[in-house]
């Protein structure tokens, strides 16, 4: 057999990257990954397990500041002191900011892919000069005010307003599961009008407004999450976003957020992954490694299938949405598989530790309790199935 007629020689199989995805990535792809992979091993790890079991985030000042000096806040936007960075480098930063812990990627995402998102996509020159750079770097927190207490599923009957007074705008209302609300500094508040649902960016120091932080969470412990109270908040004529009116604006914000999720839901996916193989690899039972048995290792098999999958799509959601092709009904398609199959990882992962799956000593049940908050917020299990129910027989079935 002539040298040229060989098989060529096939890279090693490696455990971590079954599939080979890593040489789909661009050297600044790896380098961005890095990047946060190590900030978040550095400055969140060491410390993610005490701030769950005592309900904080009490760094979180700290950690924006941080987080803009990497370029992680607005990191897919442009201009404004933001990083201009690909969607599939927004992926991988929420993955591997997922991978430490859910709230500290709901702390990015909603301070990047929907307060400024919405001030960068649907604001004034003025408003994003004044706000965005600041942003940018961490120096002020946005939060997102579109939920509120009676309205999660159906924003469109939202009681929240805001009514002309002489040139001002006077808002009132409640929103509510807001993060980053107690901590922000800005607020981008979405309210009915005369003229439609209208958002209007609202410094939190404006009289009227509070921000109760939300207590006895059993989920997303590590993060702050809020009610917004507007107590006729009067705003001058230019606090409005003028390049929106209707729930176009809020659910465009949502579609950007979402697409940070499909990548995040694989992050405390990983987590739990590597959690267990490490488990089955060195606690032994019956004289031997629990990996060695076979239903052990179905297990693990199933989960890397899944996994792998998953990151799998978010790159390819990835790369249609930096070629501006990627539809909303695809972001549902990926935010309902994607935080779907990371609970049942993470499930099946607890299993493979047994008792030790419950302690916070190991990331699983911290992951687990977490993604049940991923599962319903920016769009519910049921939500997206109608969304792509619609899509697939061109049938409205919401009501």
């Amino acid at each position: 057999m002539s040298p040229s007629s060989a098989s060529p020689k096939l890279p090693p199989f490696d455990p971590a990257d079954p599939l080979g995805i890593d040489d789909l990535l661009e050297p600044e792809d790896l380098a961005v990954r890095d990047t946060v992979r190590a900030w978040a091993a550095d400055r969140v790890l060491p410390h993610v397990a005490q701030w769950y079991e005592r309900g904080e985030l009490p760094v979180i000042r700290e950690l924006a500041r941080e987080l803009g000096r990497i370029g992680a806040l607005g990191m897919s936007l442009s201009g404004y002191g933001c990083a201009g960075a690909s969607a599939v480098q927004y992926g991988l930063a929420c993955l591997e900011l997922e991978a430490a812990d859910s709230g500290i990627r709901s702390l990015v995402s909603v301070q990047g892919s929907l307060a400024m998102y919405a001030i960068h996509r649907f604001g004034s020159e003025e408003q994003k000069r004044e706000w965005l750079p600041r942003m940018a770097a961490g120096e002020v927190i946005g939060c997102f005010g579109l939920t509120e207490p009676d309205h999660g599923s159906d924003p469109a009957s939202m009681r929240t307003h805001a009514k002309r007074d002489g040139s001002d705008w006077v808002l009132s209302g409640r929103k509510m599961w807001i993060t980053n609300g107690s901590v922000a500094g800005v607020a981008v508040v979405w309210a009915q009008t005369d003229e439609g649902i209208r958002g209007f960016v609202v410094p939190t120091a404006s009289s009227g407004f509070s921000a109760p932080e939300i207590k006895h969470k059993w989920s997303l412990r590590a993060s702050v999450t809020s009610e917004l109270v507007l107590d006729e908040v009067r705003l001058p004529a230019d606090a409005v976003l003028p390049e929106v009116t209707g729930l176009r604006g809020p659910l465009g914000c949502l579609t950007h957020a979402r697409y940070g999720i499909v990548w995040g839901a694989m992050g405390a996916a990983r987590s739990c992954f590597e959690a267990a193989v490490e488990y089955a690899t060195s606690r032994e039972q019956f004289g031997r490694p629990i990996g060695g048995f076979q239903l052990t290792q179905a297990k693990l098999a199933d989960m890397a299938v899944e996994l792998h999958k998953g990151i799998l799509l978010a790159h390819h959601l990835g790369r249609r949405m930096d070629a501006g092709r990627l539809r909303p009904e695809q972001v549902s398609f990926g935010k309902l598989n994607n935080v779907r199959e990371a609970i049942d990882i993470c499930r099946t992962a607890r299993t493979i530790l047994g008792a030790n799956g419950i302690s916070l000593e190991y990331p699983v049940m911290r992951h687990a309790t977490n993604l049940e908050s991923v599962l319903t917020y920016e769009g519910t299990v049921e939500m997206h199935q109608l969304v792509l129910g619609k899509a697939l027989t061109g049938i409205d079935a919401f009501r």
